[in-house]
C-alpha cells in the first residue's frame, strides 16, 4: 500500500516524501509519517467565499479538516491556491489569512490558464501586475513562510517572473504541472542566477 511505498523510499533512495492524497484524518496522516512521509499537501484553491463556485465535489471545511489532521499528526504541510479563476482582490487576501491561521508551512501560488473545453476556457487571463501585487500581499500576510509560483507562471508572467520573487516569493516549482506541460528546468535555472545576481547587485 502507499504506506508501504514511502517506507520503501525514505528507507532505500533517503529522500523527504511530500504526497498529494485527497482528503485523510489523523489517523491515516500517523500511518504515513511513521512511515516516513514528511510534508502533505493539500491546496484550498481559494476563499470560502468563491469556493463554492469551482469546487463541486467536497466542501471547503473537509478541505481546512485535512490540513489542521495533518498538521495534528506532526506533518509539514505545503497548501495554497488559484488565482485568476474570476475571484475579487478580498478573496486573494482571505486565503491568505486563512493559510496563516492554519499555519502552513508553504504555499504555492498556482494562476489560472484557460484550457478550451474547461468551465474557465473564457475567463480572461491574469495581468503580469495583477499577479506580481498577489504575491506581495501573501508575503505581507504569511512573513516568514515559503511562497512557490507554480502552474501558469509562465504563460501570466512572460518575462516578469524575476518580479515574482522581488515581490516576496521564494520558491518554484519546476517541470511539469497537473495540466499543463512547464518550461525547460535549464531555464529556470538561469532564472535562479539572475534572481541571485539581482539580490547580489
Amino acid at each position: 500500500d502507499i504506506s508501504d511505498a514511502i517506507r520503501e523510499i525514505t528507507t532505500k533512495i533517503g529522500i523527504k516524501m511530500c504526497a498529494s492524497l485527497g482528503k485523510m484524518d489523523e489517523e491515516g496522516f500517523s500511518l504515513l509519517k511513521e512511515a516516513g512521509l514528511s510534508r502533505y499537501h493539500h491546496n484550498i484553491e481559494t476563499s470560502r467565499r468563491y469556493y463554492p463556485k469551482i469546487v463541486t465535489t467536497h466542501s471547503f471545511d473537509e478541505r481546512l479538516s485535512t490540513i489542521r489532521a495533518a498538521k495534528k499528526a506532526g506533518l509539514e504541510v505545503c497548501s495554497g491556491g488559484i488565482i485568476g479563476m474570476g475571484e475579487q482582490w478580498q478573496d486573494r487576501i482571505d486565503m491568505a489569512l486563512i493559510l496563516k491561521e492554519l499555519d502552513v508551512d508553504s504555499i504555492p501560488i498556482n494562476i489560472l490558464v484557460p484550457i478550451k473545453g474547461t468551465a474557465f476556457e473564457n475567463v480572461k487571463p491574469l495581468s503580469p501586475i495583477d499577479a506580481v501585487r498577489t504575491i506581495a500581499i501573501f508575503r505581507i500576510i504569511l512573513k516568514n513562510k515559503i511562497i512557490k509560483i507554480a502552474a501558469g507562471r509562465e504563460s501570466a508572467l512572460k518575462d516578469f517572473q524575476a518580479m515574482a520573487f522581488m515581490a516576496g516569493a521564494n520558491g518554484m516549482l519546476i517541470g511539469g504541472y497537473l495540466t499543463i506541460r512547464g518550461r525547460a528546468v535549464e531555464d529556470d535555472r538561469k532564472l535562479v542566477e539572475e534572481v541571485e545576481r539581482a539580490w547580489q547587485r
